[in-house]
């Protein structure tokens, strides 16, 4: 077990109608106004983004109002809210929506009140000293980024859209609102990208060399198998509280690093998906379908036993004691039909990829000589041929 440091002090607020209580928590938390930050219209024709301001005029907390998030949100969206913030004396960030949402709040929040361009903190050239207050009304179970110190923005450089991250323990939500009935009217889709996304960063730490790291293991294994267990019930029943609730807390567990604080952590999928998502705009739970099986096929080999252990106590396979090989790939084929049956794409064509773009997603991850990964240490062309697998997948014919 390695060392490490582990803070998240996230007020969370759990349940049916809590987000009404939404303009009580603000003034606990200080806020006298806020920037309310949203995406399309389904916050506006749920009705959901009035009785948010109505819980704010209640508690008297005055707001301003800036929608337009998308998926894989844009930095054009981020300066405007930092202008907006900064013109209209803001002193919390609200974002009532999905993962998208609240990564585009948490970078409005880093952006004020830093002198500089707030890209910095993406690229790596700077690091926020202080930020304003984050909370969010969580529509979406799937990024986790109501507990996680992550934030992902998209920004077009020199006519290429580059897809970064930060992690700042700035970016830390102060409150995160969560209530299940808030996904009941998701699209099977997106409800099938948020369990693959929690899923994935539950893998990205459970494939680890780190050692002796027992507690957390049960830990991913536990989250993982709630998400197996519950995705085709909610996929049946969109209205099935106790599996949207088991969903929705699986998200924050899942990337707010309880999981992985002791352990050395991979990323190669995320970041390999981060360059399919930057180039064709797809969901990101979308590409990570399509990009995680194929690197656990390329690199299974490296702990046969450990993909062996996810098959059997995550996905259900029974143990081949003579041959662990074929218990770690039956793992990853039960894991490629749990989200095929989900209605997820497995494929390069599925996704609307093309291979043909392998070569610019390949020079898009880095210069010559970057890596990828830890689990595996992946070079360029190890990354080539992990697209390449994802590109070649087939189904199995019924």
């Amino acid at each position: 077990m390695d060392n490490f440091n582990f803070c998240r002090p996230t007020d969370f607020y759990f349940g049916r109608g809590v987000e009404n209580d939404t303009g009580k928590v603000c003034v606990k938390h200080g806020a006298k106004k806020v920037l309310i930050h949203y995406g399309g219209q389904s916050a506006v024709k749920s009705g959901l983004l009035t009785r948010v301001q109505e819980s704010l005029d209640d508690a008297g907390v005055a707001y301003v109002c800036l929608g337009g998030v998308q998926p894989n949100p844009r930095a054009e969206l981020v300066y405007e809210g930092i202008r907006i913030c900064r013109e209209q004396s803001v002193d919390l960030v609200l974002a009532v929506g999905g993962g998208s949402v609240i990564d585009s709040a948490k970078a409005i929040a880093m952006g004020v009140p830093y002198d500089g361009d707030f890209w910095d903190f993406f690229m790596g050239s700077r690091v926020p000293e202080r930020a304003l207050p984050v909370g969010c009304v969580l529509t979406i179970a799937a990024a986790g980024s109501e507990g996680s110190n992550s934030c992902v923005i998209d920004r077009v450089v020199d006519g290429v859209v580059k897809k970064k991250g930060s992690n700042f323990q700035t970016n830390v939500c102060t409150f995160s609102i969560l209530n299940p009935e808030l996904t009941y009217t998701l699209p099977p889709f997106q409800t099938a990208c948020g369990a693959c996304d929690i899923m994935c960063h539950v893998i990205e730490r459970y494939f680890t060399n780190t050692r002796a790291v027992k507690m957390s293991d049960e830990l991913c294994e536990g989250v993982l198998r709630t998400v197996v267990q519950m995705l085709p019930r909610v996929m049946a029943d969109p209205r099935d509280y106790d599996a949207r609730a088991s969903i929705m807390w699986a998200s924050t567990l899942a990337h707010n690093n309880l999981l992985g604080a002791d352990r050395e952590q991979d990323w190669a999928s995320h970041h390999l998906e981060h360059e399919l998502s930057a180039m064709y705009d797809c969901a990101h739970g979308a590409g990570l379908a399509v990009v995680t099986p194929a690197w656990m096929t390329y690199v299974y080999k490296h702990d046969v036993m450990r993909f062996a252990r996810f098959a059997v106590n995550v996905m259900g396979c029974q143990m081949d004691y003579e041959d662990p090989e074929q218990t770690a790939l039956a793992g990853i084929a039960a894991l490629r039909q749990l989200w095929g049956n989900a209605g997820l794409p497995l494929n390069f064509d599925e996704l609307g990829a093309k291979r043909e773009d392998i070569d610019a997603l390949v020079a898009n991850i880095g210069g010559p000589d970057h890596k990828e990964g830890h689990f595996v240490v992946l070079n360029k062309e190890d990354v080539r041929r992990i697209y390449q697998l994802a590109a070649d997948y087939q189904r199995p014919q019924a």
